[in-house]
Formats: C-alpha cells, structure tokens, sequence
C-alpha cells in the first residue's frame, strides 16, 4: 500500500515523514520515528502504556490512527525532560517509588501530565480516575498516586 505523508509536531520539532494508511501513532512513534519510551502493551487502547498528550490530551496512541494526526502536537515522554533537568512528574515518580519495572511508567506519567495540565490541584480521587486506564502489575497504586500529588504540589509552588 502506498504511503501517505504526515507532518506533526513532536516533542516541540516539526516532523515530516511517509507512513502507511494503517498506522497507528505508536507504531509511527516508535517505528518510524524511533521514539521507543512509549510502550506497546495490549495494541487494544486497554493498558494505557502508549498514553501520549496529542494536542494537548492523553490518547492512547495505539487506537490513533497516525494520518488522523495530522498537523498535531504530539508530546511523548522523551518530550517531558531536558538534559538538565526531569519533568516534576518524572522526578516524583522515582522519589515516591512509583514504578517498579517500568513498562507502565511511561503511560501513568503522560496521563499524569496531561491530568495537570487541565486540573493543575486535583484530589487523590481525580488522580485515581486519570490514571484509570493505565495497567500497572507491579504496584497498588499508593504510590503512583503520591508521587502525582506531589508532582502536582511542587508545579503548584514554581507557578
């Protein structure tokens, strides 16, 4: 099947590149763009590991077609930190333990981020609810949740 062009922004660099009519943004991602850090889990949009903020909202990229992206934002956790410092959500995750093995780190801190972005003090129940849709099999969540808290209490003190 011919390929088709798509022109997005990524991580705040305009990209330009051919895809299949078929795929997905993850696979675009990760695939064609070598942006590994979002995960492919269930490939059902069930585990939330290859959340990413597209236009300012947590999708999971899996069940987005990426032609359908077209002239989008798209932020993935490589686009959160810079070299000199992690994202507030990035930094709480390692300091409460909110990850164990990783896979689903990725996905819970894009939902975390794109939970902060539109409610910037949520309460723990609105945080359990935005990162509803995200599997973890490692953890119970505790500390998921604290780690967002804080992340949310520390963005709350640099505005």
């Amino acid at each position: 099947m011919n390929k088709q062009p798509l022109r997005l922004t990524i991580n705040g660099r305009e990209r330009q590149i051919l895809v299949a009519p078929y795929y997905s943004l993850l696979d675009t991602l990760r695939d064609e763009l070598q942006l590994t850090g979002t995960k492919k889990g269930c490939d059902e949009g069930d585990c939330g590991a290859c959340t990413v903020i597209l236009d300012g909202q947590p999708v999971t990229s899996c069940l987005v077609l990426a032609l359908s992206a077209q002239g989008s934002e798209v932020t993935t956790v490589e686009g959160l930190a810079t070299p000199e410092t992690l994202h507030p959500v990035q930094q709480a995750f390692i300091e409460r333990g909110g990850l164990q093995c990783g896979y689903c780190t990725q996905g819970l801190i894009m939902a975390a981020v794109g939970l902060l972005q539109d409610n910037p003090q949520p309460s723990a129940e609105e945080v359990k609810f935005a990162i509803g849709n995200n599997l973890c099999r490692c953890t119970g969540y505790t500390k998921v949740v604290e780690a967002i808290l804080l992340a949310a209490e520390r963005m709350a003190e640099v505005e």
